[in-house]
């Protein structure tokens, strides 16, 4: 860990969304490690990162490795490879935050919500790591594009979680990436989240934007610790 940030392992950091949350964090100063199944294709990705704007290196690796230099894990792999990656980096996230952005799309009925029997991939995630990790459930609905923009982005995200420490500790990552993260539940409640991303899909294609993103209205504030 770094002397006041933590390192953050984007597993699958290599994919549009891994890369686009690698590119913002770096530029806020957190030490990233980039994942993929291709240690090479990591390196390349980090490599192109590191245009010399950001206070810490980018580092490339494969998935395994960066799990086990991560202080916490960020899981942003497509719903096909989901269990086996799980599978992969369960033994390098034992007493770690896995923060699981994965959201299960079935190609090609993408903007058609399919969630697993289990109810959500944050669930399925939950499940097999166990006790082993706090899972927390984030980042589903931001366009990995405008992520890689570095501008403002007019997009809240709900973040799930049995844990209210886990919870409030990635909505610090999701505040850190200039966005609002906003206390949304225990991990059953990530299926939400999950079909509101086959929503927006539907939405951009219909209206013909891109990125479309979610908004909570109200007066929200910050809630005291004690009463989350």
């Amino acid at each position: 860990m770094s002397d006041t940030l933590p390192t953050l392992a984007i597993i699958g950091g290599t994919g549009a969304l891994g890369g686009g949350l690698a590119v913002r964090w770096a530029s806020a100063g957190y030490p990233v490690v980039i994942g993929s199944r291709s240690s090479k294709k990591a390196v390349q990705a980090a490599q192109e990162i590191n245009t010399g704007n950001n206070t810490q290196p980018v580092h490339g690796t494969d998935n395994k490795s960066a799990a086990e230099q991560g202080d916490i894990v960020i899981i942003t792999v497509p719903f096909s490879s989901h269990s086996a990656i799980l599978l992969e980096i369960s033994s390098a996230v034992a007493g770690k935050i896995v923060a699981d952005a994965t959201v299960p799309l079935m190609p090609p009925k993408v903007a058609t919500v399919q969630l697993p029997t289990t109810g959500s991939a944050a669930f399925v995630t939950q499940e097999a790591l166990g006790e082993r990790a706090d899972v927390v459930a984030a980042f589903h609905n931001v366009a990995a594009d405008k992520l890689r923009k570095l501008g403002p982005i007019d997009c809240d995200v709900l973040v799930c979680g049995n844990k209210k420490s886990a919870r409030q500790t990635v909505i610090k990552l999701v505040n850190g990436l200039g966005m609002r993260g906003l206390h949304a539940g225990p991990i059953e409640n990530s299926a939400a989240a999950e079909a509101l991303t086959s929503v927006l899909i539907t939405i951009n294609r219909i209206y013909k934007v891109g990125g479309a993103g979610i908004r909570i209205t109200g007066n929200l504030t910050a809630p005291e610790f004690d009463n989350l």
